[in-house]
């Protein structure tokens, strides 16, 4: 149940009882006894917002239990007792300790100034003072008590989120340890071997066939992205990721490679979340290193649709997929699904009706 309507509930159940507990005694009648039934009311009701604001809360329940009282409704401060246990729970124990006292001291002053009258002893037997001193130190160490708890319950939590993030830390550098040693040795002998051919090809005057660019290329380009990978693994900071202002350079080095690549960005173009920008990019990169691998297409185009609520990325290509050839999942397909639906989005990956194959994705672009 929401905290509010649990609040409202107790406020409302603590005016009907105080109210109960002022008609059934005896209470002054006309003018004083409506208004004394009001402050009953007003100082239960008053509870409602005692998460909220308990420091008023407090301050109203104390006025309105000096009010009825003085006027004669032998009814317990019991609202000035919930409103101190949610103050001192709150944190506020001076403030409590204070407007405890205040009340304390307001009661048996505010009946001798009511009614003259009385002798001092009859002030005192009415104001109950020590009884009264009891339960606001019981409403005081309760509120304080579950008070404590909280904060031992916070701090376990917090001691439990650093332990998990220290785990996660080791183990975030041992990845990027075990990255360093097997894959780093292997890309640069593949870069060097590929930058070692075109500079013979060139050197002897021969064409330098584009599968050797296209591999120079993507060596170079591994290579890059595997430094800002290890970077974020060992620092654990935000490397400027690629996103969607890198798509139309992920389309011009298809083109190098010699697929008849476009781009087309349609709608007006928004900002959008960090995650979404991210996969956005890897979507795109991912299809387009697919068709070069095994599509055997001529052609493929990328279209980018900034709409109000999503982002849609859709990437076609010429290739030899038949309508009635179901797509194997590879480890890029299965990424990119993984990705997607981590943002709440929509994959969808198939052969076209009109031969080829298709990658269209829809990211969601709220926080939410």
């Amino acid at each position: 149940m929401p905290a509010r309507v649990t609040d409202g509930a107790i406020a409302v159940g603590v005016a009907a009882s105080l109210l109960s507990a002022g008609l059934s005694g005896g209470h002054p009648a006309g003018g004083a006894g409506l208004f004394g039934c009001a402050l009953l009311v007003a100082g239960g009701l008053a509870l409602a917002a005692r998460r909220r604001a308990p420091v008023a809360v407090l301050t109203v329940t104390g006025l309105c239990a000096v009010g009825y009282q003085a006027l004669g409704f032998d009814v317990p401060a019991v609202a000035f007792l919930f409103a101190v246990y949610a103050a001192v729970r709150a944190g506020h124990r001076l403030v409590t300790a204070a407007a405890a006292v205040t009340m304390l001291a307001a009661l048996p002053l505010t009946l001798l100034a009511l009614s003259p009258d009385l002798a001092v002893g009859d002030v005192l037997a009415r104001s109950r003072g020590a009884l009264e001193i009891a339960w606001l130190v019981a409403a005081g160490a309760a509120g304080e008590a579950l008070r404590q708890a909280e904060r031992r319950a916070d701090e376990a939590e917090r001691t439990r989120e650093e332990t998990a993030r220290r785990r996660a830390d080791e183990q975030r550098l041992h990845i990027a340890r075990e990255l360093h040693d097997s894959l780093t040795h292997q890309i640069s002998v593949i870069k060097v071997q590929a930058a070692v051919a075109v500079h013979l090809a060139r050197k002897r005057g021969e064409q330098v066939p584009e599968a050797l660019l296209a591999i120079e290329q993507a060596g170079r380009e591994a290579a890059r992205e595997l430094r800002e990978t290890l970077q974020a693994l060992r620092e654990d900071v935000d490397v400027p990721p690629q996103g969607l202002d890198q798509v139309p350079d992920l389309v011009e080095r298809a083109r190098t490679s010699g697929l008849d690549a476009t781009l087309t960005v349609e709608g007006r173009r928004h900002d959008v979340p960090a995650a979404v920008d991210r996969t956005a990019y890897r979507i795109v990169q991912e299809s387009l290193t697919n068709i070069a691998r095994h599509a055997g297409a001529a052609t493929a185009s990328v279209r980018i649709d900034y709409r109000p609520d999503a982002l849609a990325i859709r990437v076609d290509d010429d290739g030899a997929a038949t309508p009635d050839a179901a797509p194997t999942p590879g480890v890029g397909l299965l990424g990119m699904r993984e990705r997607v639906t981590a943002l709440g989005g929509r994959l969808r990956a198939q052969p076209r009706s009109e031969g080829g194959f298709t990658v269209h994705a829809e990211l969601p672009v709220h926080p939410s």
